[in-house]
């Protein structure tokens, strides 16, 4: 497993290093001059960490970062800095987790490795998927799409899991009724079209850097076409 260290310090980032080696975990450095965006893309580590003495904008920028570009792994925040307002900049910006220092090493490690725990038994269910590119987070309701994330409502995040779930196949008006809102007593099939309105609106910000779009299949249904933006100005 592999963490990543976010650290101009290389004498400081280096003790911690060997402390997580002695652990088990492998470390990858970004020091100064280095892209940790580029790196993570790389690398896809198991976590990262931000070991900082005074995190300021470009680091929360750097975390939100990772997260728009699709990044789900656990992200810890190492801090001389208490107080709370630091503390919900970091947990803003997306990381899982906002440490003050000084710290006892065999809390991180067990905090680490619980969120290595919870990551992985979010990414295992019915929580999480992954077309390509596109990731929805049933969890949060947000769905990622390079630089582009949007949040939805609780149904309209059920509808692109349906979507989703047959990438590049059309989805019956019926059957997104059926799974939806079949149980609730709902008279009219109209009400599928209305919230692929609302998910369309909202997918334009991914259609717009070139991810995927939902069509209109004549006769057949609705589709999460994949081929993305370009295939659509042919």
């Amino acid at each position: 497993m592999n963490v990543l260290i976010i650290e101009n310090d290389l004498v400081a980032g280096g003790v911690l290093a060997e402390g997580l080696k002695a652990e088990g975990f492998d470390v990858t450095f970004v020091g100064e001059g280095e892209d940790p965006v580029e790196t993570a893309k790389a690398l896809n580590p198991c976590a990262v960490l931000f070991d900082s003495h005074s995190p300021d904008n470009h680091d929360f920028e750097m975390c939100r970062a990772m997260r728009r570009n699709g990044r789900t792994e656990p992200i810890l925040f190492l801090s001389d800095r208490h107080e709370a307002t630091d503390r919900a900049s970091g947990l803003n910006a997306g990381a899982d987790d906002y440490i003050a220092k000084p710290f006892l090493f065999d809390e991180l490690v067990e905090r680490l490795r619980a969120h290595l725990i919870h990551h992985s038994i979010s990414a295992d269910s019915s929580e999480r998927r992954k077309v390509g590119q596109l990731v929805l987070d049933m969890r949060t309701r947000q769905a990622h799409y390079g630089n582009a994330h949007i949040r939805l409502t609780q149904r309209e995040a059920e509808l692109l899991a349906i979507l989703m779930d047959n990438a590049n196949h059309p989805v019956g008006r019926g059957d997104i009724y059926d799974q939806l809102w079949g149980d609730q007593g709902c008279t009219s099939l109209n009400v599928v079209d209305v919230y692929l309105g609302y998910l369309r609106t909202k997918f334009t910000e991914i259609t717009r850097v070139g991810g995927p779009f939902i069509s209109t299949v004549r006769g057949r249904g609705f589709m999460l076409d994949m081929a993305g933006y370009k295939c659509v100005a042919r």
